[in-house]
């Protein structure tokens, strides 16, 4: 399991681990969660939402769909039972009037939405939580914050 350093730090060893803490985070997350994930390229904010997804799919007994970035599509969405996963990456986009025109947190209510690259977003939604994904070690492991829930 992940372990949390004094800095509020949680470190990621491996991918076993960050399987681990996607678990553990979805026991505590709920419809109309926006979930913004920050990091570098590479650094697993996809792989986070993958083990995310593919656990709900499990404990509702649906099929392990394959989950991707949405860097080309922008948006990738997962029906589970009555609530809908919007998986967003917002990589591409060169304004916030693109960001605009998505409707990101138009229907909240009844959804899970993971944004990743949210940078560019000027006003934070309501029921936000941030995840901060950084490179440790010369990059050899991984580490995360979570801002906005206890785990």
């Amino acid at each position: 399991m992940p372990i949390a350093t004094k800095s509020d730090k949680i470190e990621l060893f491996s991918e076993k681990n960050t399987e681990e803490l996607a678990a553990k985070f979805l026991n505590k997350i709920k419809s109309g969660d926006i979930i913004f994930l920050y990091g570098e390229i590479g650094v697993g904010k996809t792989t986070f939402v993958r083990y995310l997804v593919n656990k709900f799919q499990k404990e509702n007994k649906l099929e392990i769909t394959e989950v991707t970035s949405p860097t080309f599509n922008l948006l990738s969405e997962y029906q589970i039972n009555q609530i809908k996963i919007n998986h967003y990456d917002l990589f591409r986009l060169k304004s916030s009037e693109e960001i605009n025109n998505l409707d990101l947190f138009g229907d909240s209510k009844n959804s899970i939405t993971l944004i990743e690259w949210p940078q560019m977003i000027k006003e934070k939604p309501k029921n936000l939580i941030e995840l901060f994904f950084e490179y440790e070690k010369n990059h050899q492991t991984r580490s995360i914050q979570i801002k906005g829930l206890n785990l």
